[in-house]
């Protein structure tokens, strides 16, 4: 059992090291909340189709939409 424990926070503390957006425990739910909209908007930004889909959406160019999300 105490190994189990020991094991599962490990891995949480080596997660949490590894990718930023997984949090920790002083995290609160605003800098959460941010770090899950920042990760989003990058993804936005580095998957083409996505960003062009949203610039399809919004009747905006691509290079707009590129520039609303990096702002």
């Amino acid at each position: 059992q105490a190994s189990d424990r020991f094991n599962i926070n490990s891995q949480l503390e080596h997660l949490q090291a590894k990718y930023v957006g997984t949090g920790h425990a002083d995290l609160n739910r605003f800098e959460w909340a941010v770090n899950i909209q920042r990760d989003s908007y990058a993804s936005y930004i580095g998957h083409y189709p996505m960003l062009a889909y949203f610039a399809v959406a919004e009747n905006e160019s691509i290079g707009r939409e590129r520039y609303n999300f990096m702002q």
